[in-house]
Order: structure tokens, then C-alpha cells, then sequence
């Protein structure tokens, strides 16, 4: 199985009066990974959006459990957690420097034809980025 690692600085912006990192901002370092792990696959989401493919985010599931902080790098570890070929869930681990890990998740994203937003199959639609997923959860 494929996973792909990423940093990010915790920036100021990021983070509340404490410190801390605010909880959506977790979310944002899911799209890097995610857009990472496109990259390493040979895929861009640019790439998609020509191709009139939308991948929306259709379920959504984060447990956090430390505090990333300000002045920190946190890593982001990404894979594709499932593939149907309509359909892919990435999972998601964000550690800090210490190798605490500040939140496990996943997330399920559908792929739409733009404008319409009817469901297609990938396999129909780009062969190779349907081999490329295959691949990369070990088929």
C-alpha cells in the first residue's frame, strides 16, 4: 500500500490564543496530503477539472488526539484507504516533530462529471488513473 508523506509549518494564522492549532485547519492539511499523493500517482487535480471530473467530498471523519502547535512541522502520512472505481476514501495521519500523532481520519470523495454531478466511473472515464488507484491500494 502507497503512502505518501508531506510537511507543512504550523503557521501563526493557524493556530488560537493558546497556540494551538483551530480544528479546521487540519482539513487543510488533508488537501495537501491528498494533492500529494495525486502528484505521486502522476495525477493533478488541475489535470481532473480539464478532464471535467469533480472529486466532492461526499463523508468526512476526524479524530483528533494531540495538539499540533505553533512553530511545529507536522507530517502529513496519506493513502487511498478503498477504491471502487466510483467512489475513494483516503485516510489520513498527521504527526508532529515528536512523532505524536495529532489526528487519524479519512475522507470519502465521489467522482462527478462537472455540471451535472452524475456519479462516473473512472475506469470508463481515465484507465490509467483507474490503474494508478488500483496500485496504489496494492491490486
Amino acid at each position: 500500500m502507497m503512502i505518501v508523506e508531506t510537511t507543512a509549518d504550523v503557521r501563526y494564522a493557524e493556530t488560537d490564543q493558546m497556540g494551538v492549532v483551530y480544528h479546521a485547519n487540519y482539513l487543510v492539511w488533508c488537501e495537501i496530503g491528498r494533492t500529494a499523493l495525486l502528484d505521486a500517482l502522476g495525477y493533478r487535480y488541475a489535470d481532473l477539472e480539464k478532464e471535467e471530473i469533480l472529486s466532492p467530498v461526499t463523508s468526512l471523519e476526524m479524530n483528533y488526539k494531540h495538539p499540533a502547535k505553533y512553530g511545529e512541522t507536522v507530517t502529513i502520512k496519506t493513502r487511498v484507504e478503498a477504491y471502487t472505481g466510483v467512489r475513494v476514501t483516503y485516510s489520513y495521519e498527521i504527526v508532529n516533530e515528536k512523532g505524536d500523532s495529532c489526528l487519524e481520519g479519512t475522507s470519502t470523495h465521489a467522482l462527478v462529471k462537472k455540471g451535472s454531478f452524475k456519479p462516473v466511473s473512472m475506469k470508463r472515464v481515465n484507465l490509467e488513473m483507474h490503474e494508478a488507484y488500483l496500485r496504489a491500494i496494492g491490486k
